[in-house]
């Protein structure tokens, strides 16, 4: 991927991005297994986990479906590393390469379940990238996108507008640099029109009713700590603005009488 298709490459390879991916993990899983148990795949299914990172869920899936095997794939040859000594005790099952979602090179029709999770929103072509995985789906297949859209989100109660700031903040640092946070919303369509059938979409509740506080704390944590600096860079907001304003969603999510809720959606689809 060049550094034009990846512009939030720093972020992506900060320390921040482990922990916000491990909270993201535990938050998620639950909730999204179940769509996973619904598909029917073969026994042997083969699987293709796009922009796997550090494997976090490559090896959930694989617990989940003991006949299958995985390639992921990802840019950052530090967290393939973590990919391949977490699913070590697979017996050979996860394959971990370098490869980029936006140029996929990979043969036609090869795997059962292609997955990507947390990546549209962070590449300026998403369409690119879901045509890829439909390309690489067996006829009878499907994709499995766990695309974000961050007007999807909502605090109270907060000292500050949490609305005002992901218009004025997060969104307008992602245009600046080509992508789009609300591109979670975008993806029924172009699934639709690559001919994928049966495309439905389901939504991931992180809230504070349904995923413990201090879990979900520690996403909205490692996001202030990843890219506070890269909003003010890119926006009008004042550092200490953007710190409070995190800060005051954390708080928010601890307060055992807030209620904070973050709802992603899953679109799925057979090739």
């Amino acid at each position: 991927m060049s550094a034009g298709n990846n512009p939030q490459q720093e972020q992506m390879a900060a320390e921040s991005m482990l922990r916000t991916l491990a909270a993201q993990a535990e938050a998620i899983w639950p909730q999204e297994r179940v769509l996973f148990e619904r598909y029917s795949l073969p026994e042997d299914a083969t699987l293709l986990d796009l922009a796997c990172g550090p494997g976090e869920l490559s090896v959930r899936f694989l617990e989940l479906l003991p006949g299958a095997s995985l390639l992921g794939l990802d840019l950052d040859v530090a967290h393939l590393e973590r990919a391949r000594e977490r699913c070590a005790h697979l017996n050979g099952r996860a394959t971990f390469d370098v490869g980029d979602a936006v140029e996929l090179d990979i043969e036609p029709d090869r795997f059962d379940l292609a997955i990507c999770r947390h990546l549209l929103q962070a590449v300026p072509n998403p369409e690119r990238v879901v045509a890829n995985m439909v390309r690489a789906t067996k006829p009878g297949g499907r994709v499995h996108i766990v695309a974000e859209d961050y007007a999807m989100m909502h605090f109270a109660p907060t000292r500050n507008d949490t609305d005002r700031f992901w218009q004025d903040g997060p969104i307008k640092y992602a245009a600046a640099t080509g992508t789009d946070l609300r591109s979670g919303r975008k993806i029924y369509s172009m699934l639709r029109a690559l001919g994928v059938r049966d495309v439905r979409v389901d939504y991931v509740t992180v809230d504070t009713v349904r995923v413990e506080r201090e879990i979900f704390a520690r996403i909205w944590t490692a996001w202030r700590d990843g890219y506070a600096d890269a909003i003010v860079d890119n926006t009008e907001l004042g550092r200490d603005y953007v710190w409070d304003c995190f800060d005051d969603m954390i708080e928010c999510i601890r307060n055992p009488d807030g209620y904070a809720a973050w709802q992603l959606p899953v679109i799925t689809g057979v090739v």
